[in-house]
């Protein structure tokens, strides 16, 4: 066969192998991504100004840096930032600074910055309302000044927006002394990469209620009642690690990509939604060029997408 016949028989197959799975995943995705992207802003714990303008956009949190304070990471939790760190930049193409700066917040200075705070055992609630307290002061944020803040799970995303700018707090707990155990290692790393990839997406918690369909997103939840488990406790660590995939999907990837190109004023619109529809396959074969790539396997989940099992 004559070298040029051998070159597009090769190309018309690899566009065949690829048609199939965009054909048959793009209807799907659309869904989750207007379940999870199209929404107006929810009212959070905290109680807002609505005289305070909200732009919501993710590519507005590429290149931020990450200040962590509170606990210094462990081993695994920095091997979890780490990766998400790259697998940003590889998408964004904007490096995410992170340094650690100490036990307050305040002590991570001005700028564009995502808090966030680490602990191990019982939450640090004095310390997440100092931390809450003084992004009021430099955002004007408009909280209430003698409010006190409490986690109610444990991990929290939330992200303000004020009078000066919008600001991200994450308060997420890590392994501590149960480091040596596989199950809480994947809990703990599981809580970190949800709260992370919504924060730099703004992507809701999409409700799944049918346990014989298979998850497709990390921000995909099946509904369990752990209300009178202690967070600490290997029962709930279990029921929290069922009900929703332990690292991001093929699907969310997709969405890190979309929010990265879409050429709109907010990823939170019917017309977010409307450009991966027209770009689908476009960000498909980039999707699946960064999941093929190793350097993230670590957050990655290959039961629900995520890469090669």
């Amino acid at each position: 066969m004559p070298q040029y016949h051998r070159i597009l028989c090769a190309a018309v197959a690899a566009i065949l192998a690829l048609s199939g799975p965009l054909a048959a995943d793009k209807a799907s995705y659309l869904t989750l991504a207007e379940r999870g992207w199209s929404y107006e802003l929810r009212t959070t714990m905290l109680a807002r100004d609505p005289g305070i303008p909200v732009h919501i956009n993710g590519r507005d949190f590429s290149g931020a840096s990450i200040c962590l304070v509170g606990d210094p990471p462990d081993k695994s939790t920095l091997r979890t930032l780490d990766t998400f760190r790259a697998l940003a930049r590889e998408i964004f193409g904007k490096p995410l600074p992170m340094r650690y700066a100490g036990p307050e917040a305040r002590q991570c200075g001005l700028g564009r910055t995502v808090v966030l705070r680490l602990y191990s055992g019982a939450p640090p609630n004095r310390a997440l309302t100092d931390d809450l307290l003084w992004m009021n002061d430099v955002h004007d944020l408009g909280l209430p000044p003698r409010r006190r803040y409490a986690a109610p799970s444990p991990a929290l995303a939330q992200t303000f927006f004020g009078r000066r700018g919008a600001g991200t707090h994450i308060m997420v707990q890590q392994a501590g002394t149960d480091a040596r155990d596989p199950e809480a290692r994947a809990f703990f790393n599981s809580i970190l990469i949800e709260e992370l990839f919504q924060s730099f997406t703004f992507g809701m918690d999409i409700l799944h209620l049918d346990r014989d369909t298979a998850y497709a997103s990390k921000l995909e939840e099946f509904p369990v009642d752990l209300r009178h488990l202690p967070w600490d406790s290997p029962a709930y660590m279990r029921g929290l690690l069922s009900s929703n995939p332990r690292g991001l999907c093929e699907f969310d990837v997709l969405m890190l990509h979309a929010v990265a190109t879409a050429p709109v004023d907010q990823t939170n619109d019917p017309a977010f939604i409307a450009y991966i529809d027209s770009a689908f396959d476009t960000l498909m074969m980039a999707t699946r060029r960064t999941m093929g790539d190793g350097r993230f396997a670590p957050i990655l989940d290959p039961e629900c997408g995520g890469g090669p099992g």
